[in-house]
């Protein structure tokens, strides 16, 4: 059974990439002992979320379309699987405060994430998610490479993407090809 999705949200996704991409940036400017200040970016992401994803007014205005009850059940089943992705990867190094390796697991996970809402935004959501790893992998294989620069990368990305998907994107569609 085919079913076609439809990518109605993405100026909402837009708006959202941009902010966090933003808030990541005063993070990694006010890092200090922890490299990107976790106290600013969870303020910031948490703001961020409730002013763009939880505000009904905002959805309303950004939404080009209705989303499907499999794509809500997506939206949670994605940010359940960023928090286990996140415990996973970074996780390991809490112990130990190794803030490098935190946030590249973050990066990293986030980066994964981003692949479960081609099911909510499209193939531009698989385009940020590719990019994401590259950058994230970057720092893991080039530890010379400042956390700075990564985060700043990672935030560039998704403030590239955001600005695409907020100012230039259209609704689309997908419809699985038939398996035999």
């Amino acid at each position: 059974m085919k079913e076609t999705l439809e990518f109605n949200h993405k100026k909402q996704c837009g708006l959202w990439l941009i902010l966090i991409g933003i808030v990541l940036i005063i993070a990694v400017i006010f890092g200090g002992k922890f490299l990107v200040n976790p106290f600013v970016f969870l303020i910031g992401y948490y703001a961020c979320f409730f002013s763009v994803n939880a505000n009904k007014k905002v959805r309303d205005r950004l939404s080009q379309g209705a989303i499907s009850q499999k794509q809500i059940k997506m939206i949670y089943f994605s940010i359940a699987a960023l928090f286990l992705l996140m415990f996973c990867i970074a996780g390991p190094f809490i112990p130990g405060w190794h803030w490098r390796q935190i946030w590249l697991g973050v990066l990293m996970a986030t980066a994964i994430h981003f692949f479960l809402w081609f099911f909510i935004h499209g193939w531009s959501m698989v385009v940020l998610g590719i990019v994401c790893i590259i950058i994230a992998a970057i720092g893991y294989v080039f530890p010379v490479i400042s956390l700075s620069l990564i985060c700043i990368a990672d935030a560039a990305a998704k403030l590239i993407c955001g600005i695409y998907l907020l100012f230039f994107s259209r609704p689309s569609k997908f419809t699985p090809s038939a398996t035999k």
